[in-house]
């Protein structure tokens, strides 16, 4: 029987539907891991676990414990680099171009007043984001430089080293909608458009999501996003543009309750069925005994 590790913080929706879905599997035995109650022995630590399927919501405590399972040779969806490089936009940002994969234009500073200057060059409104984050937080769209002023004095009174990180994307008028498609190992599964009368379309922040034809378009880039993170199982965000389709973000720990509802797609199976072929073939190779470290 295969074994396979499920590393979570919060059950949320997402986490449910894919509980209920190994539930249908008798041919893997889940164990659950609670992140906020795994330690590791770095120095002498083994595991009988033939993958690691990661929905941790917290990001330094998975990235930090998927880099422990893989030390011990513990194959993990998504890999560590994955987490770490979908984890920071800037990052990603590298990575897309890197790969040639479209996006809108960035720039990255390290001072109020050179952030200011890129804002200037970029030409107005433009989007401040934090380099880290999701959910659509502390997202800021900035019409002028007054209000640029502004924002950036606020950041430097907040003080943390996120806010010292200036990441600064050109605003993309989405005419009150936005594409986010799911990729599950080669395939890219379903796409949802996310619609809003704010500038946000996160489903996370009162988006309403609708089923998308996915194009071949669609299909090429999300694969390629993919691909340019080494994502196993990912969440695209795509703009809709003059110039084609472009590629917002990259999410390793995706929600996917509001494309499932709006597409039908069975995604929890999809997943369960990635990850088993995962185990697998994890399973034909010997591993270390395993020790108890999930209690």
């Amino acid at each position: 029987m295969m074994r396979v590790g499920f590393l979570h913080s919060l059950i949320r929706p997402e986490e449910k539907f894919l509980l209920r879905a190994f539930q249908s599997r008798p041919d893997i035995e889940l164990v659950q891991i609670d992140d906020r109650a795994l330690h590791f022995d770095v120095n002498n630590h083994t595991f009988d676990l033939d993958v690691v399927l990661n929905r941790s919501i917290n990001h330094s405590r998975a990235l930090n414990a998927i880099k422990l399972f893989e030390s011990y040779g513990v194959k993990c969806i998504n890999s560590a680099t994955t987490v770490d490089i979908c984890g920071d936009k800037l990052a990603t940002s590298i990575a897309l171009r890197t790969h040639a994969v479209p996006q809108p234009e960035v720039r990255v500073a390290f001072s109020e007043k050179a952030a200011l200057r890129a804002m200037e060059e970029m030409g107005f409104p433009v989007v401040l984001k934090p380099a880290v984050g999701s959910w659509g937080r502390l997202l800021s769209k900035i019409n002028d430089r007054e209000t640029a002023l502004t924002i950036l004095e606020h950041r430097k009174v907040l003080g943390s080293y996120n806010h010292t990180i200036y990441y600064i994307q050109k605003y993309v008028e989405k005419k009150g909608r936005d594409i986010r498609s799911l990729v599950v190992g080669s395939e890219c599964l379903a796409a949802s458009y996310r619609e809003s009368e704010h500038w946000i379309t996160n489903a996370a922040r009162g988006g309403r999501s609708t089923s998308c034809p996915i194009s071949p378009e669609i299909r090429e880039i999300s694969l390629q996003a993919a691909g340019a993170v080494n994502g196993a199982i990912v969440g695209i965000d795509l703009f809709e543009t003059a110039d084609g389709i472009m590629v917002n973000e990259v999410n390793h720990t995706m929600e996917f309750k509001s494309i499932f509802a709006a597409t039908g797609c069975d995604i929890p199976g999809h997943i369960i069925d990635f990850v088993a072929q995962a185990a697998a073939q994890s399973a034909t190779q010997p591993e270390a005994v395993c020790v108890d470290c999930y209690s």
